[in-house]
């Protein structure tokens, strides 16, 4: 849970029973999971995932809702066989730290680059755009902030902290927030606009969702509590928005 030095609220919230939609397969050296929409489109979309990594059923379920809007949608395990954080350890102690240290969201290029690949070549992917959850919120941050030819991503709460002070956006990027998250403070957010505000010269949006907390879009059942669920659809629905407007 989180705490002061390290602020991390990441405990795996509502774990959905989910057998997904699609079908594990080989890119290269990553594994990946693959959902394909029943007419080909063109259009793809990259899932990048949190800390509890590419299996985790929640942000399977995701990769399908964008599949059922007409994306083909992949969901690579980024950690590279590296294994997902462990909901029973204990955000506290250094190890953590340590942890997220030896899996650096703005260091995976390499792994992006053949995803890409694999789209374009065995997919027939023309357009292409990015989506990811807290660490892969970061993961958006520094591939809208490197790759030209992804045409839109989206960032839901990402660590802002660790964009790495970069803020020259190459395509449209929508950001994610929530009001009550631990890791990302309000005056994040506050800087985050004003540094896009200063820097950026594509569209982006920044959206602040009343009341919610950390993981609320993909990690939060809807049925939690009956005042969530709005905040919850209409963020999934502004994601698929985005997409449809830019990819």
């Amino acid at each position: 849970m989180a705490n002061e030095a390290q602020p991390c609220p990441c405990d795996i919230g509502d774990r959905i029973e989910y057998g997904g939609l699609g079908q594990e397969v080989q890119v290269e050296h990553i594994k990946a999971y693959l959902s394909k929409p029943p007419v080909d489109t063109g259009k793809a979309v990259i899932v990048i995932h949190d800390i509890f990594g590419w299996e985790l059923p929640n942000t399977r379920y995701i990769t399908d809702m964008i599949t059922g809007n007409g994306y083909t949608a992949i969901l690579p395990d980024f950690f590279v066989g590296q294994g997902a954080w462990n909901p029973a350890d204990d955000f506290s102690t250094p190890f953590f730290a340590e942890w997220v240290k030896s899996r650096n969201a703005r260091k995976i290029d390499k792994e992006f680059d053949a995803v890409l690949r694999y789209l374009r070549q065995q997919c027939g992917a023309q357009r292409i755009g990015v989506v990811g959850f807290c660490w892969g919120g970061i993961g958006v941050h520094h591939v809208m902030s490197t790759y030209s030819d992804v045409r839109a991503g989206v960032c839901v709460y990402g660590i802002v902290r660790n964009f790495g002070d970069i803020y020259n956006l190459k395509n449209p990027t929508l950001f994610i927030f929530a009001e009550n998250d631990v890791a990302i403070p309000l005056e994040h957010v506050a800087q985050l606009t004003q540094k896009l505000k200063e820097h950026c010269k594509v569209e982006y949006q920044i959206k602040t969702f009343s009341g919610q907390t950390h993981g609320f879009v993909h990690r939060k059942r809807e049925d939690c509590a009956p005042e969530d669920k709005p905040y919850i659809e209409e963020a999934r629905r502004n994601l698929i928005e985005w997409l449809n407007k830019y990819v």
